[in-house]
């Protein structure tokens, strides 16, 4: 399967944001190429929020060419060979942390945003970091730093706090076990 198969298979299961979700399909149904940064008429991306091991915080990147907090992402590759597996490389690359775990249930939201390049249709996930985790810094970030979820909404874009909010919805009942 390709990942444009695959982002359509996502994106057909996937529930909420039904008007966006639809505006995705319909852009992957006429851009063949709809998945690759070559795409001028905007392109899928894929995006991981990390989530510290005690779920308290959550690790934002200093864009370096857009210079705005933001959650790891960014354009798919041909290795990728879904859309998880590009969101998952892209938090790795970006977080420097290896054994990030993407939350189960796929993604958490659709974003679509205009960039210097085109519009991104991203594709947004959560991963948790694991117990020990060391982030690192990547050449496509100016700073790499852990925020307390009070903090986002002082630092990073609605697009961001919205994702960390529908994270959060979605870490609760884990959390529920967890206490249990």
């Amino acid at each position: 399967m390709s990942l444009h198969d695959d982002a359509v298979l996502v994106l057909k299961a996937y529930e909420d944001q039904q008007e966006l979700r639809r505006l995705y399909l319909d852009h992957l149904a006429e851009h063949p190429d709809g998945m690759w940064k070559a795409c001028g008429a905007g392109h899928i991306t894929a995006s991981a929020l990390v989530v510290d091991p005690a779920r308290e915080r959550v690790l934002l990147t200093l864009h370096g060419k857009i210079r705005k907090w933001l959650q790891m992402g960014g354009h798919c590759e041909p290795d990728d060979a879904t859309l998880a597996a590009a969101a998952l490389r892209e938090g790795v690359e970006e977080s420097g942390i290896e054994g990030l775990a993407l939350l189960p249930g796929g993604p958490v939201r659709l974003d679509r945003h205009q960039t210097p390049c085109a519009w991104h249709l991203d594709v947004q996930y959560a991963a948790l970091a694991p117990a020990g985790a060391v982030e690192a810094i990547s050449d496509e970030s100016l700073d790499l730093r852990w925020f307390g979820y009070a903090e986002v909404a002082d630092v990073a874009d609605e697009s961001v706090v919205r994702l960390m909010q529908r994270t959060r919805e979605r870490l609760r009942p884990e959390d529920d076990e967890r206490r249990g």
